[in-house]
C-alpha cells in the first residue's frame, strides 16, 4: 500500500474526525476543537490518502511547533485500521519530526496512552524515551499517559 502525504486543509475535516472517532472511541477530540487545531498558525497537520484514491484519507498526524521555538508537540496521530502495519505511522511521524527540525525546534515531546504498546515501540524506534508519567490523564478511561521526548537529530552530510 503506498500514500501521498499532504497538509491538511478544512475540507478535510470531515474524514479527519471519522478516523478519530473510531481510532479514539472515548477520548476523541470535538470537530471544532480538531478544526481549530487545522487553522492554528502554530500548527503542522497532514494526511495520508492512497496513491491509487486520493479520496481515501487513511491517517494524520498533527504537530504543535511556533518557528524558532525550541520545543515542538506531537498533538495527534491516527491511521485507519485498513492502513495499519504498512509503515504509514512511521511515516508521518518522521515528517512531523522534520518539520519540528525546520522551525528550529531541537526537540519533539508526545503523550501517548499507557496500554498501547505498540504506539510506545514505533515512538522508541524513532529515538523518543520517557521521561515522565502523567496519572489519569486520558479521560474517561483513567489510563496514565508517558510522556517522551525526542532530540532531534542533526541531519548529517556525508560525501556520496
Amino acid at each position: 500500500m503506498t500514500w501521498q502525504l499532504r497538509r491538511a486543509t478544512p475540507a478535510d475535516l470531515d474524514a479527519i474526525m471519522a478516523i478519530e472517532e473510531r481510532v479514539f472511541e472515548t477520548d476523541a477530540w470535538s470537530r471544532e476543537i480538531m478544526a481549530a487545531e487545522l487553522d492554528d498558525r502554530h500548527g503542522h497537520y497532514l494526511v495520508a490518502v492512497r496513491v491509487d484514491d486520493p479520496s481515501d484519507l487513511v491517517g494524520y498526524a498533527g504537530l504543535r511547533s511556533p518557528r524558532g521555538e525550541l520545543q515542538a508537540d506531537v498533538q495527534t496521530i491516527a491511521v485507519a485500521e485498513r492502513a495499519r502495519r504498512h509503515g504509514l505511522g512511521r511515516v508521518l511521524m518522521q515528517s512531523l519530526i522534520a518539520e519540528a527540525r525546520d522551525r528550529g525546534a531541537t526537540e519533539v515531546f508526545l503523550e501517548v496512552r499507557a496500554d498501547n504498546p505498540g504506539a510506545q515501540s514505533l515512538y522508541g524506534m524513532l529515538g523518543f524515551e520517557p521521561i515522565a508519567v502523567r496519572p489519569k490523564y486520558y479521560q474517561p478511561d483513567g489510563v496514565d499517559a508517558i510522556v517522551m521526548r525526542l532530540e532531534i537529530p542533526r541531519p548529517e552530510v556525508t560525501v556520496a
